[in-house]
């Protein structure tokens, strides 16, 4: 099947999985939020391309045009996904840069698979709190598919309506808004439906965020990281990234004025400059088991030595 982005479909495990591939030089890994897909990066991806790397930008599987068959759609499962896409395009390492969602999948990359892991990059990541918008948290209650299902229908029987009402006064939606519409329309489809329900319920439960990264932090040592967080964030707090920030050894924080959930979309230009700065001036780590071994046998107190 041929995608108007020049994405191609390959098959893992028996299920498809499409990915957009530009480039040469040191592969960086971009992975979307829930919701999402690879257009979240459509702004990002031609300027890493012309910074000197091969960028590739996958669906997670249940997204955008990845197969939406039942599964594990826990972090880690997710993370051993890209793991295997990474590998199968002939790239033993890369840089992983993830948005919401996607942060928490390139933290889990990286505990999991540190040796394919040269640097991390969380753009408004998921992982590094408990709270979290309330509404994720309403749509992980029992019972929320009716409403879900509800929501997804309503919006893509409006989004023409409400298009054309803009359209006639000349109102230009944002790209946040206009992020969360279509995330909201694609609810309207059984199969992405169910796939974004079975992901949020793997990581947002009612009383917010199920998972937490706070435990392994520290290991940030040994892996260089940059943080990016829009300062109007409505969906995860700024306080996130900035107490991230203070308990992951080396890490760095770049903070986007007015600019909410969605950088790659709300502030492309900035966010492509701070990784490109950030990858031309930081070494990849240095995958070291004894290092390795070293940091967990000491624990959480050798962040702070």
């Amino acid at each position: 099947m041929a995608f108007a982005d020049g994405a191609r479909a390959i098959e893992l495990h028996g299920h498809e999985v499409v990915f957009r591939r530009e480039g040469e030089g040191p592969a960086v890994l971009l992975i979307h939020g829930i919701a999402g897909s690879r257009d979240a990066w459509r702004d990002v991806v031609g300027p890493l391309v012309a910074s000197g790397r091969t960028v590739i930008a996958p669906d997670l599987p249940g997204h955008g045009d990845s197969g939406t068959s039942s599964g594990d759609f826990s972090v880690g499962a997710l993370a051993a996904t890209m793991r295997d896409l990474l590998l199968v395009q002939g790239f033993e390492r890369a840089t992983l840069v993830g948005h919401s969602l996607g942060g928490g999948v390139a933290m889990q990359f990286a505990y999991l698979f540190p040796e394919h892991t040269e640097r991390l990059v969380l753009v408004s990541s998921g992982g590094l709190g408990r709270s979290v918008n309330p509404w994720l948290r309403s749509a992980a209650l029992p019972g929320a598919e009716l409403v879900v299902a509800g929501i997804g229908g309503v919006a893509r029987l409006v989004s023409p309506v409400v298009s054309g009402a803009l359209g006639i006064l000349r109102v230009r939606p944002d790209a946040e808004q206009l992020e969360v519409g279509r995330s909201l329309r694609s609810l309207g489809v059984g199969a992405t439906r169910r796939a974004f329900l079975d992901t949020l319920r793997a990581v947002v439960g009612p009383d917010g965020q199920r998972v937490f990264a706070g435990d392994r932090l520290y290991l940030a040592a040994e892996m260089p990281t940059l943080i990016v967080w829009g300062d109007s964030d409505p969906v995860i707090p700024l306080g996130h990234g900035r107490r991230g920030h203070d308990a992951m050894p080396g890490s760095e924080l770049v903070v986007l004025k007015d600019v909410g959930h969605f950088p790659p979309l709300q502030a492309a230009a900035q966010l492509v400059g701070a990784i490109v700065e950030f990858l031309d001036r930081v070494p990849p780590s240095d995958p070291s088991p004894e290092r390795w071994r070293r940091l967990l046998r000491a624990g959480p107190a050798s962040a702070s030595t």
